[in-house]
Parts: structure tokens; sequence; C-alpha cells
């Protein structure tokens, strides 16, 4: 099943409406590049669905597996550097931290599955991004 985000950007700084049809939030970008800052921004965004997908995997896995475990945070950064042939090079570091008597078995499995988790198995991958029609 495809995936599908509805934005409509409206006036005001660069707010957009982002919704899959179910749920709504907005994206924004930040005040020192004419934003409103009333969102995320769009790495943000990216950036979030990432480390997302890593701490739902870790309680998916842990469910599964019957892993009593508490609270999972992560934090995540990411750096972008444009090569000199334009293209970038993204570096994304990723702290998890999780609740609970683990083993360190049981903990690096976790975090195994985590760093393997779909969306970052999507972004590892090859993209095709068409250009958009106009309608």
């Amino acid at each position: 099943m495809a995936t599908e985000i509805k934005i409509k950007n409206i006036p005001e700084g660069y707010q957009s409406i982002i919704t899959n049809g179910k749920h709504t939030i907005i994206g924004d970008e930040p005040v020192e590049v004419k934003g409103t800052d009333l969102g995320m921004s769009p790495t943000e965004l990216l950036l979030s669905g990432i480390s997302m997908c890593k701490v739902a995997t870790i309680r998916n896995v842990a469910r599964r597996k019957g892993i009593e475990i508490g609270e999972v945070n992560a934090h995540l950064s990411q750096v972008a550097k444009r090569n000199a042939d334009g293209t970038f090079i993204t570096t994304v570091d990723s702290e998890i931290s999780i609740e609970g008597n683990l083993s360190d078995e049981d903990r690096k499995l976790l975090i195994h599955e985590a760093d393997n988790c779909y969306v970052t198995r999507v972004v590892r991958g090859e993209w095709i991004i068409n250009d958009s029609k106009a309608i």
C-alpha cells in the first residue's frame, strides 16, 4: 500500500498543513530563514520518522520476544554536507536508552533491530523521486 501525504502551504512563513487524511500536523521553517517556527522543518520531520521507527521497532520486538521494557528514548542528530559535485552526504548519529532490567544480549538485539527498522531501510535504499506534475 502506498503512503500518501497531502500538503497545503499557506502564505505565513513557510507553514504547511500536512495530512495523511486522518492526522494533521503543521510544518514550518525557523524564524531565521523567514519561517514562523510553528512546526518542525522538513529535515526535522524526516529525522522524526527515522526516530519513531527505531523506538517503535524496539517496543514491537520486545513485545514479541517477551522482553520487559519501560520507556524507550532516542536522540538522533544529522549533519548534511555538500560535496564538490553538488551531491550531499548525510550523517545520522543515534543514541537510544531502554529502561528495564535487560541482559546485554537483549539490549544488543533491540538496538540492532532498531538500526534496521523499516524506515531506516527505506532511507538507506535506492530512491526514485519523480519530477512533480503540475495539476
